[in-house]
């Protein structure tokens, strides 16, 4: 038996920035992750500068940039027409998770983690869990910061997630080889998928392509795809998609229960519509690790969720209005009077992209979207 103070299951961003917090502020953490590290993941790995404020904030040191391609333009299309180029924005970086990740972890362990990567769990309960070798670890609190697949998460509440309403994506590593010379540039196409995107990231050696939105609308995610391959320029019969659920707006509103809660993914703590998870999960990662030493610091673990709700209310109250705005971006019915806003608009292009690098919040942009729309869409929007 091996007693721990707190257990984080899942050791991408969450679970390295929670393990990593805990662990410099004199907790007993073990990290814990089915995968060997470095490993690779299915994502755009956008990061941001809001990114970069909490990295700086959790781990004590700034990110470092040479793992990354910066942009400082970006590009949105729609339904094959190109909506606006937008240069001068605050920088976004794109990053490969198999360093970013590989990276955090080292963090966490710097930090006084103890690893437990490259094990399987075969059981958890509310104090401790097993793994598939007959191993055991003891604990006062959990933290689920295992993706949106997350154990944790099927532990507490039955099912990671609802399937009606999860996103779906599908997206490929592109290498230098075989991409089109001159076609990589940072791009956004709203519509390639119902309810979703397409995006093209480029990063050091590869490009990453892929397309997203909610699942249910979605059956036929495959042929999105290739027709937004074929839209780049790019043979859809020589690549292979790999396919990942995303939680594209579908926050828990009770992330949780007594001494157990969840970060990241595994929360539903993605924004709904620029996609970007990376920021949340590691600001996340880090409230529910401050509200599990505060819990052990009252000596009452089965507060630790009361106060992990109370540590995300400004992220939860942010997603609600993304949620609520998503009809507006995304919706077929109003996604056309959208897009010619925003190509006629630069106070929304610019809004939109201050509020992806983290220096505005939805409530401003809310504001400008709503007032440069027809009366007509306001009004349905509202009712």
């Amino acid at each position: 038996m091996s007693d721990f103070d707190i257990i984080v299951i899942g050791a991408g961003p969450a679970g390295s920035a929670a393990a990593a917090w805990a662990a410099k502020h004199g907790a007993r953490v073990a990290l814990v992750d089915k995968a060997t590290f470095p490993r690779n993941k299915l994502c755009g790995g956008l990061f941001t500068e809001r990114s970069r404020r909490y990295y700086r904030e959790i781990f004590g040191q700034d990110f470092d940039l040479t793992q990354a391609v910066t942009r400082h333009d970006i590009a949105f299309w729609h339904e094959g027409s190109e909506l606006a180029v937008i240069r001068d924005i605050p920088p976004l970086h794109l990053t490969m998770r198999l360093d970013l990740d590989d990276t955090l972890f080292r963090h966490a362990l710097d930090a006084g983690a103890v690893d437990f990567s490259g094990r399987s769990i075969a059981q958890l309960s509310e104090n401790s869990m097993s793994f598939k070798n007959g191993e055991t670890l003891t604990t006062d609190i959990l933290i689920g910061a295992d993706g949106v697949n997350s154990i944790v998460a099927k532990h507490l509440f039955g099912a990671a997630f609802d399937t009606e309403t999860v996103g779906f994506g599908l997206e490929i590593e592109l290498s230098e080889v075989t991409q089109n010379p001159g076609k990589n540039q940072l791009r956004i196409d709203f519509g390639a998928a119902s309810w979703g995107y397409g995006w093209s990231f480029p990063k050091q050696h590869s490009t990453t392509i892929g397309v997203g939105g909610l699942r249910a609308p979605n059956p036929n995610m495959k042929t999105h795809m290739r027709h937004y391959l074929e839209a780049l320029g790019l043979d859809p019969d020589a690549v292979k998609f790999k396919g990942h659920h995303l939680p594209f707006g579908d926050f828990r509103k009770t992330p949780g229960r007594a001494n157990i809660v969840l970060a990241g993914d595994a929360a539903g703590l993605v924004d709904p519509i620029t996609g970007e998870g990376i920021a949340f999960a590691m600001k996340s990662g880090q409230i529910a690790a401050q509200s599990a030493l505060d819990a052990l610091a009252a000596g009452a673990p089965e507060t630790t969720l009361t106060r992990h709700k109370m540590g995300l209310r400004d992220m939860h109250k942010n997603l609600r209005i993304a949620c609520t705005l998503r009809r507006i971006i995304f919706a077929p019915r109003w996604q056309k009077t959208f897009t010619e806003t925003f190509r006629r608009s630069k106070t929304v292009r610019v809004m939109y992209m201050r509020l992806l690098a983290g220096e505005l919040e939805y409530p401003q942009l809310a504001r400008a979207v709503l007032a440069r729309l027809p009366r007509y869409v306001v009004n349905a929007f509202r009712r």
